[in-house]
C-alpha cells in the first residue's frame, strides 16, 4: 500500500494564478503601488510582515463586498482540480497556506475540496475594511509551522510531505518538506527546491511525487 503524503501548496500565483492583494489594490486604485510592493516581497528583498502590513494599510476603506466580486476575477491555476482528486484518490491530503487572506479563500478552497487551508485575515469594521489585519502574520516561519502542524494531527512523517510555492515566503515549509517544489518561481526559490515546475500545471506535481496518471 502506498504511504499517505501530505501536498501543502501556497496560494497566489501557486494554486491560483493570480495574486489577490493586486486585484484588491486594484479596486482601491493602488494597483501599481501594491505591486511593487510584492513583487519585492516575493523576490525576499523586503520583510513579509512588513511588507504585508504597508499593502494592507492602502486597502484600508474598501467594502467587504469587494471579497465576492475578486473571487470572481480569480481563476485556479491549470491542472488545480485534477491534481487535488488524484491525490484524494489516492488517499493523500491537500493543504493549502497562504500570505493573501482566509476572507478571499475560504469558499474556493471549500469548492475546490482542499483538506486544509490557513490565511490571513482582513480586520472590517462597519463592513469597511480597516487596513490591518487580525491575529497572527501568516509568514515563512508560519507557513512551515502550518506544515509540520498538520503533519503531526495526520501521522505522516515529514519526509512525506511535499511542499509547493513560488515565492520567498515559501523558503521554510519547503526546507523542511520531504519533497520541494518551485511553481513558476523566482530565481532564490528556484535554487532551493528539490524540483522546479515552469509550465504553470500543477499536475507535474503529481508526476514528481511518482503518482501515474
Amino acid at each position: 500500500m502506498t504511504a499517505r503524503r501530505l501536498v501543502v501548496l501556497d496560494m497566489d500565483s501557486t494554486f491560483i494564478q493570480q495574486e489577490a492583494i493586486d486585484l484588491l489594490a486594484a479596486h482601491a486604485g493602488v494597483g501599481e503601488e501594491v505591486a511593487a510592493i510584492t513583487e519585492r516581497s516575493m523576490r525576499g528583498d523586503v520583510d513579509f510582515s512588513s511588507s504585508l502590513s504597508e499593502r494592507v494599510a492602502l486597502l484600508k476603506g474598501l467594502p467587504v463586498e469587494i471579497f465576492d466580486q475578486v473571487r470572481r476575477e480569480i481563476s485556479l491555476s491549470r491542472g488545480a482540480q485534477e491534481m487535488v482528486n488524484k491525490l484524494h484518490a489516492g488517499g493523500h491530503k491537500v493543504a493549502v497556506v497562504s500570505g493573501g487572506f482566509e476572507n478571499i479563500i475560504h469558499p474556493i478552497m471549500r469548492s475546490v475540496g482542499v483538506d486544509y487551508f490557513r490565511a490571513n485575515q482582513l480586520e472590517s469594521v462597519d463592513g469597511v475594511l480597516t487596513g490591518r489585519t487580525m491575529g497572527a502574520i501568516i509568514d515563512r516561519a508560519a507557513k512551515a509551522d502550518f506544515l509540520r502542524e498538520i503533519a503531526l494531527a495526520l501521522e505522516i512523517p515529514l519526509d512525506q510531505t511535499v511542499a509547493v510555492g513560488d515565492g520567498a515566503n515559501d523558503l521554510g515549509m519547503m526546507a523542511i518538506a520531504g519533497l520541494s517544489i518551485a511553481f513558476n518561481a523566482k530565481p532564490k526559490v528556484q535554487a532551493a527546491a528539490m524540483f522546479a515546475i515552469n509550465d504553470g500545471n500543477l499536475l507535474q506535481v503529481l508526476t514528481l511525487m511518482g503518482i501515474a496518471d
